[in-house]
């Protein structure tokens, strides 16, 4: 339970969010209702209430202020000033403006401590920066917002719990990207995020970068030279980690439970396996049955969890969209506070 409200950004309204959000609202109404958990709502009121219309919900989210001194348990907070009307699956500026903006706010009222943590539904990079706001995406752009220089992305579903060493950068640059401190850095935001999810003694494996973990220098010395005494160290400190274990058997090996998080070298190598298990499609339709999995942001000082999946703009407006990842993300929001909360009252 948290005491606070969780900020919900929509994202981009041309894209699912809204509608994600009002699924979710009605899924979690009873513990809503309780009080047992709060949302505040940022982005378009008109695109909150297209996907009110089309899904037919009776759920009421009424609209409040940013100097309201007390919220509803469920309410929305206008992100900007509406244009022409954003039409679902139609890209625009307008899009990008208004993801922004729900952000923007969402990370004030949360850095004054109005709200416990941010969890944000899908925006789209190209209306983003359509809009004049030039960010790869969320964890960018949130880095900037709060004004921190090194960020982590840590996914998440069932016991398959990834943080990465590097996101949205070519592949080429990878191998830059593996440095002493920024491995160490990815390693002890991890650990302290496990344990702030209720494990006490977290146990972490180190993707290696190369093939056979570099089979003895013959695929290149990253995991030698980088890696591997990186690990060491982390190990002296008192942390349980190991590696670098070859690619093609870790995440094998973490969904079997040998260890409680992944650290991957780079995007693809964290996201497949991730996605591959939280996305279920009907084999007879193809289309998504199911679309698991929560983007965590480590690193900032502000609690961040998201969607696990784009904007979906092909099945925006349609009603279909699955809300499985925000409540998921939504729940793992919730239990980070809780952790947060708990060490500051031990410290």
């Amino acid at each position: 339970m948290t005491s606070r409200h969780l900020a919900i950004t929509m994202g981009d309204p041309a894209g699912i969010g809204p509608e994600i959000i009002v699924k979710a609202c009605v899924g979690l109404k009873e513990r809503i209702a309780r009080g047992d958990l709060r949302l505040l709502v940022i982005g378009s009121g008109a695109a909150l209430e297209g996907a009110k219309a089309v899904l037919g919900a009776d759920v009421a989210i009424p609209e409040v202020t940013a100097e309201d001194r007390e919220w509803p348990n469920l309410c929305y907070l206008q992100a900007d000033v509406e244009g022409d009307p954003i039409k679902p699956g139609v890209l625009s500026a307008d899009g990008g403006r208004f993801a922004y903006k729900a952000i923007e706010q969402g990370v004030r009222l949360t850095q004054a401590g109005r709200t416990a943590a941010i969890v944000t539904a899908p925006l789209n990079k190209e209306a983003l920066n359509k809009a004049g706001y030039h960010f790869p995406g969320h964890t960018e752009m949130l880095a900037h917002l709060t004004g921190v220089r090194g960020s982590v992305m840590l996914l998440a579903h069932g016991n398959m719990r990834v943080s990465h060493v590097s996101t949205h950068v070519a592949l080429e640059d990878v191998p830059k990207r593996l440095t002493p401190e920024r491995l160490r850095m990815v390693i002890d935001l991890t650990n302290d995020a496990l344990r702030r999810l209720g494990i006490a003694k977290p146990k972490i494996a180190i993707a290696a970068l190369n093939p056979h973990a570099g089979e003895g220098g013959l695929f290149g010395r990253q995991d030698i030279d980088v890696s591997a005494p990186t690990i060491a160290k982390a190990v002296a400190d008192g942390l349980d980690v190991v590696g670098p274990v070859p690619g093609d058997t870790i995440f094998v090996k973490l969904r079997a439970g040998q260890f409680d998080a992944a650290v991957a070298m780079y995007h693809d190598q964290g996201h497949i396996p991730v996605k591959l298990l939280g996305f279920q499609v009907d084999p007879a339709t193809g289309r998504w049955q199911e679309l698991s999995g929560v983007n965590i942001t480590l690193g900032l000082p502000i609690i961040r969890t998201s969607v696990d999946h784009g904007t979906a703009f092909d099945i925006a407006g349609k009603g279909i969209a699955n809300e499985h990842s925000l409540i998921e993300a939504i729940d793992y929001a919730e239990r980070l506070a809780a952790g947060a909360s708990a060490s500051k009252s031990k410290s």
